[in-house]
């Protein structure tokens, strides 16, 4: 369960500040799809941010599964994000010149896993995205798709209670990225986790559970089972 209460997110001093996210509150359900839809700067991306532990609100409540990240210290965000959190993003920030398998096991190196198991949790992550036989291939060799499938490995490696795709498609052509939304959907199901997209595309969004429509820093509706996200 996420679950934002009262949030505000302001950039800048004085008379430079720009309201990023203002007063927002929100809960979305275990389990589910949640697309978070809007243009541009209309703030969708720090709302992922700031549920995600990546930023910190201004004021607000910020709970993930009990626990309001606002009040925990920046060490122990880390090892949260770490351990429950997977992150896809559209650039996909893998390492060009390691490995697929040392791409993945990255988040379990940090976490102090040790060697052989982590090499076997990667071994599984790549198993689910298809590129098994990539494995000792460098990041650098792959095409776009395939990069964003490493990037989702990496993510879920840790089998993570929660998953933030931010507009993962953008830099994919639409046959490629259909791939990634079936493989996404799928982890959803396999995983158990909470998958929550953020997006500007209408039609990405209408098959997600519910759609949170963010304009000007507001939530201004949800739409989609009201059971999901309200």
């Amino acid at each position: 369960m996420i679950e934002l209460k009262n949030v505000s997110k302001l950039y800048g001093k004085k008379s430079s500040i720009f309201t990023a996210l203002d007063d927002v509150s929100v809960s979305i359900k275990k389990g589910s799809i949640v697309a978070i839809i809007g243009k541009s700067g209309s703030g969708k991306s720090t709302l992922m941010h700031v549920m995600s532990g990546l930023d910190h609100s201004t004021s607000g409540l910020v709970l993930v599964d009990g626990q309001d990240l606002n009040l925990m210290k920046q060490k122990a965000v880390d090892t949260f994000r770490n351990k429950q959190i997977g992150f896809i993003f559209q650039s996909f920030f893998v390492e060009a010149n390691q490995s697929c398998l040392d791409n993945v096991s990255l988040p379990l190196e940090i976490a102090k896993v040790p060697i052989k198991k982590r090499k076997l949790l990667a071994q599984e992550a790549l198993k689910e995205v298809e590129l098994s036989d990539k494995a000792e291939s460098k990041a650098r060799n792959l095409s776009g798709g395939q990069k964003q499938r490493l990037s989702i490995a990496r993510a879920i490696v840790n089998k993570p209670k929660l998953i933030f795709a931010d507009e993962p498609t953008g830099n994919l052509d639409s046959t490629t990225g259909e791939k990634i939304i079936q493989l996404l959907f799928g982890l959803n199901k396999s995983l158990g986790a909470t998958l929550v997209i953020v997006t500007h595309d209408h039609e990405l969004a209408a098959r997600c559970d519910a759609q949170i429509h963010v304009h000007d820093g507001k939530i201004t509706k949800i739409t989609g089972d009201s059971k999901v996200a309200s």
